[in-house]
Order: C-alpha cells, then structure tokens, then sequence
C-alpha cells in the first residue's frame, strides 16, 4: 500500500485502486476534508475563506493542482494559486495574503512516482497532531458539504511571490549582502529539475553571488537522480564544484525546505551540519536557545554551549520542533535533515533562509583561505551518525520493547518524549516506533563510525534478545 495518511497531511503514489494509492478520488476526498475542516473551525466567517495553493515541479502537480483547486472552490473557499513555488514560499504566502490556510503539492524528496497534499495553517505553519487528527476523522465520515452555484469560491492566479520571498529573505537582519558580494563567490547549485531551479539562482544573484554554475534547474519534474539530498546522490555536483573551482555546492530538494552542502574540495559539509553552521553564525551575533529533535547530531548542542546558550530537544517532526521553539523561545532550529526553522522569518523548515545565512557566515567566516567552506566545516566537533531499523512483525508490542530498553539503561541519561533516547557520555542511542510502518528506527552517534555502528548493533542485539524471551 503506497497511500500514507498522516496528521499533517496525505502522501501516495499516483494511480492504482482508490484508498490505496494517491487517486484522484483520494485527492478530491482529503482536499474536501482540509476545507471542511478550515470551514469548522472559522465559522463566524466560513463563507469567505482563502487558502495558498502551490506546488513544486512533479509531473502530477498541475492534475492535483486542478483538483484541489476545483474542490476547494466547490466549498465555497476563496484560491490564491502561487503555482510553481516552494514549501517555505508557501508559508510564507500564507501569512501575507491573510489567508485562512495553505496547501502545498509536493512529496519532498520523495521519487517522482509520489505526491502529497501538505497543510498549513492561518500562521502558514504544519497543522498540529489534534487537528491533523479532526481533519482524517471529516475525511472518513465523509461529512462535508458544497456550495451552491451562486457561493463558489473565487480563484486567482499570484506569481510575485518568488521575488516577494526572496525579499524576505535579503531584509533579514543577519543577511549580509555586502560581505556576499565582497567575497566573488562561484557556486554550483543542483536543484534536480524541481522549482529550486527557479528560486535558488534568483537568490543567489539577489544576494551578490558572482557566477552561479546551475545543474538541474529546469523545473520539469524529471529528477535526475534520487531527490533525496543525501552523499550517495551527490556525487554529480561533488566532481562539478571541483571542476568549476567553486567556493561552495548547494542541493535542495524538491519543494527546497532541505538544503545540502557541498565544499569547495567537492566533500560533504553535512546535512546535519548545515543547522550547526547557521546556529553558530546566528548565535555570534544573537543569544538565545536552539532546538533540534532527538535524532539530530549531538553538534548542535556544542556550539550552543559554546556561545553560552541553552540547547533543547524536540520529538522527531518539524511540527514538534516549532512547538519546543515556541516553548522555549528559541532564535534557531531545525533538523538534521538540513531543515533550518529561522523564527525571525517564518516558523517553517526554509533552504532559502538557510542558503543566505550560511553564505553570511561563510562571507566573515576569518579562515586562512579563500576556499574557507572546508575550514569552516572542520572547525565543528565531528561526529558520525549511523540509521538502522528493525523491522517487526505486527503483533509483537513495540511499546514493551521500548519500556524495557529503557528498563535495561535506566543508570544512564534516558530522554522518553519521543521513543527512548539513551546517552553515553558524547555518544547516544535513540529508538523510536514508525508511525507508518512495523519497524523500529535505530539511530546512534558517535565521534567514531565504527563506535557508532557498534552502538547501534548492541541496541539491535538487545532488541532481538527481548523479542525472542
């Protein structure tokens, strides 16, 4: 089954049997749910509701973009169509036009077989897990309702939002053009064929960047090569930064939330770097507390303590990250995924924030070269982070398993808000259900691969003696 239905929204594959892939009948169903939703809880106002549309390249996105369009119209809602666009772009329209909601068409770094509907809120923000929960029960129960002819919602088409955002992102106050612009950068940047090829060299230009060596930036939807921003899908723009002698590689994703780093000798930055780097520069400037979820690199936390702040974790989900920031009014955040959440902006995942940030930092950055993204990157604690899984039968009861690891380590440090996280000195393990599937995810982290691996065969090990008993 290739249909996932989660509180913040409804992925699948495109085509094959109703309810169990992502079909147009599946599209219309959830879509009438989010504005029957939206309609619930705005009632004073339930006849005069609007709602940000927008997608990222994927060869489906124009048929979801008909239908979504068509049912929330069918409603009575009000559409604002920022067409080819980002996730952050999005959320960010949302809060300008006012509007009640937002959906973005996209699957992120999902193949291109895959797309999802996903939904903000009024403040252009992920719904949260109770209404996520409301919205799946209207969806089930099939209790929405259309307007009449005469009460149809309006529909219009919006494309100011590319440079509106990238304003957005030059007026904030860290953002220093003119460093940029001193430094001459060259950068290459891989946008895998998404609407990345349309936002990120109009940034770079916007911030001063000399030359920009584009690959895979015609927003086709024909992804060159797996979406996913991970090393072994970049080596494509590893070998084109040394080849151009560039300063610095740039990946985003699809819908351009994610951001990877490549330096100027064609090694990884990291993606669960590319966080540490913006917290350090923001945090040079500003004090205040980071956040990250359980899973990110213990880094983080490092450089927070360095400036003399106060690190915090989060559960896993960029929607229980904004709400730890919230809680403890953090000025940065994110995930080890390259998702930088920059509050002074927008409380959303944002690569374009992120990229003007970062090419900040690195434009101060006093290192003894030109070529300084390396040495930025080695001045960082390096750690390694080794992702396993086990895969369970369904009756087996996940939640036992975790009550007695935790059981099993109780003399060490044991954070339980999401799964079970255990610490050893520098080094941690954190265990969590899926939401989705029979598995248990396993991640660890160390400041040596092989102690990372070896951590994480010990947990598994443990995990297999507690199923067999």
């Amino acid at each position: 089954m290739t249909l996932i239905k989660s509180i913040s929204g409804i992925r699948g594959t495109i085509g094959g049997a109703v309810g169990e892939n992502l079909t147009p009948e599946d599209i219309v169903k959830f879509a009438s749910a989010y504005g029957q939703w939206l309609k619930n809880r705005n009632e004073s106002k339930s006849d005069d509701l609007t709602v940000v549309i927008g997608r990222d390249a994927r060869v489906s996105g124009a048929m979801l973009n008909h239908l979504v369009v068509g049912t929330l119209q069918g409603l009575g809602i009000n559409i604002v169509d920022v067409g080819l666009s980002t996730t952050p772009t999005v959320e960010v329209a949302v809060t300008m036009e006012k509007a009640d909601g937002g959906i973005i068409l996209t699957a992120s770094h999902n193949p291109k077989e895959w797309n999802a509907l996903k939904l903000l809120n009024e403040k252009g923000e992920f719904i949260s897990a109770e209404d996520g929960a409301n919205l799946l029960s209207i969806a089930e129960s099939g209790a929405y309702h259309y307007q009449t002819v005469g009460k149809l919602g309006s529909y219009k088409e919006d494309d100011s939002y590319l440079k509106k955002h990238i304003d957005a992102v030059l007026a904030l106050s860290l953002v220093n053009k003119k460093a940029i612009q001193k430094k001459n950068f060259k950068v290459v940047v891989d946008c895998v064929n998404s609407t990345g090829g349309i936002f990120v060299p109009a940034l770079l230009k916007a911030l001063g960047v000399k030359e920009v060596v584009e690959l895979y930036c015609e927003p086709n939807g024909n992804f060159p090569h797996n979406p996913e921003p991970l090393p072994e899908n970049l080596t494509e723009i590893s070998a084109a930064v040394k080849k151009h002698n560039a300063d610095l590689g740039i990946v985003v994703d699809p819908d351009v939330d994610r951001l990877a780093l490549v330096c100027e000798d064609g090694e990884m930055f990291g993606e669960e770097y590319t966080l540490v780097a913006v917290a350090d520069y923001i945090l040079g400037h500003n004090k205040g507390s980071t956040v990250s979820n359980l899973s990110s690199t213990r880094a983080l936390r490092d450089v927070t303590e360095k400036h003399g702040c106060q690190y915090f974790a989060s559960a896993v989900g960029e929607v229980n990250v904004v709400t730890k920031m919230k809680a403890e009014n953090a000025i940065i955040g994110g995930e080890g995924n390259g998702g930088i959440i920059y509050p002074e902006s927008h409380y959303g995942r944002d690569a374009l924030v992120g990229i003007a940030l970062f090419l900040s930092h690195l434009a101060t950055f006093q290192g003894k070269s030109q070529k300084a993204c390396s040495e930025l990157r080695a001045s960082y604690n390096s750690y390694h982070i080794s992702k396993n899984k086990i895969e369970l039968t369904p009756e087996i009861n996940v939640d036992e398993i975790l009550t007695k690891i935790h059981k099993k380590y109780e003399k060490q440090p044991v954070n339980t808000i999401d799964g079970v996280k255990i610490e050893f000195d520098n080094e941690w393990v954190h265990l969590r259900k899926s939401n989705t599937e029979p598995i248990i995810r396993i991640y660890s982290e160390s400041e040596s691969e092989s102690t990372a691996n070896h951590l994480a065969e010990k947990i598994i090990s443990d995990i297999k003696e507690i199923i067999k008993s």
